[in-house]
């Protein structure tokens, strides 16, 4: 297998958190970006999936390049030597976070977190949940000392969103930044954005910040 191959490969996981659009989102750049996609969701993602965009877990599966099932544990992603560029969970759950970080896994989302961690590959867990309680915060302490990321999918005002869409999209290509990508959509501090005008420090600065609003990265 070439260099070419291993850039060109992510890992996609879907839990049951509310925000299976960002998934949905994902899978769209990766093809949008010639990026081969593997995917894994849970079954409550799946529900989730119903609820939240009238999908069908078909549709979502038809997406990825490649589509396994939760309980095939034998599957290419369960081994370290598949190599990927690592693993998107989006949306990740408390649970499913909760399962990585104890390294108790149970099914094949969690087991391709676990190897994509102990191979020391780049795991993004889009955390989906509020408020976080003690035990949720130091879960994610706990999964980040494991070397993943945890990043919840917040809004960036410095990008002037317009649409939910816009949102989604800032979201989706900042978390495929951290894995060297960079997907259209994604507007950029400092740089144009897509409707040809840069941020002023009038509309982007707040009291005391030095000239760069709340959202400035």
């Amino acid at each position: 297998m070439n260099d070419m191959s291993v850039k060109n490969r992510l890992i996609i996981g879907v839990s049951g958190a509310s925000g299976v659009i960002y998934g949905v989102r994902a899978l769209m750049a990766c093809r949008e970006l010639g990026v081969e996609s593997h995917l894994v969701v849970t079954k409550a993602a799946e529900m989730t999936l119903s609820y939240e965009t009238g999908m069908k877990p078909s549709a979502l599966h038809e997406l990825a390049d490649y589509s396994y099932k939760l309980p095939d544990v034998g599957a290419p992603i369960s081994s370290g030597s598949f190599k990927t560029l690592g693993m998107l969970i989006a949306p990740c759950s408390v649970r499913t976070m909760s399962e990585i970080a104890t390294g108790v896994t149970s099914n094949l989302l969690t087991r391709s977190a676990d190897v994509v961690l102990k191979e020391r590959r780049r795991l993004v867990a889009m955390v989906r949940e509020t408020p976080f309680h003690l035990g949720h915060l130091r879960t994610m302490t706990a999964l980040t000392e494991m070397g993943g990321i945890i990043m919840p999918p917040l809004t960036a005002f410095y990008a002037h969103p317009e649409t939910l869409d816009d949102m989604i999209n800032q979201s989706v290509g900042r978390a495929l930044d951290l894995f060297g990508l960079d997907w259209t959509p994604t507007r950029r501090w400092g740089e144009d954005l897509e409707q040809g005008r840069r941020p002023s420090a009038a509309r982007s600065s707040g009291p005391g910040d030095g000239g760069r609003g709340d959202g400035a990265p």
